[in-house]
This record gives C-alpha cells, structure tokens and sequence, in this order.
C-alpha cells in the first residue's frame, strides 16, 4: 500500500474542501505551497490559505501522504 494512503493528514474539513478545490482546478502544481495559497484564496477558501501559511511543514507532507479531513 503507497505510503500515502496509510498516515494522510488530518485537516479541517475547510481547508480540505479548499485544498481538493484547488487540485481540481489544475491551475497550479500542488507542490507550490505559495500559489496553492494564492488560489484558494482567490476561489474563496481564506481558510486553506491561512492553513498553508501556518502549516507549512504539513502541508508538505500532505502533498506526498494525502490529505483527510477531521
């Protein structure tokens, strides 16, 4: 089983619901925490925006396990 399916992070279901906004959007590489950050706040997710800035670190790691929401 990929790595990524076995300890996903765990998110507000907010920024979850950006996040997946985002992605879906393919308007950026989700491996670029800044325009990730750019977007979701320009498709109306501050939130996820907010969580990226605060949760760098995890949001990395995200990126690479996968996100849950909590």
């Amino acid at each position: 089983m990929p790595t990524r399916f076995k300890d996903p992070i765990a998110v507000p279901l907010a920024v979850l619901d950006g996040l997946e906004t985002v992605r879906e959007s393919s308007d950026t590489n989700m491996q670029d925490p800044s325009r990730v950050k750019y977007i979701a706040a320009r498709l109306g997710y501050p939130e996820t925006a907010a969580w990226i800035e605060e949760h760098l670190e995890e949001y990395t790691e995200g990126v690479f396990r996968g996100f849950v929401g909590d």
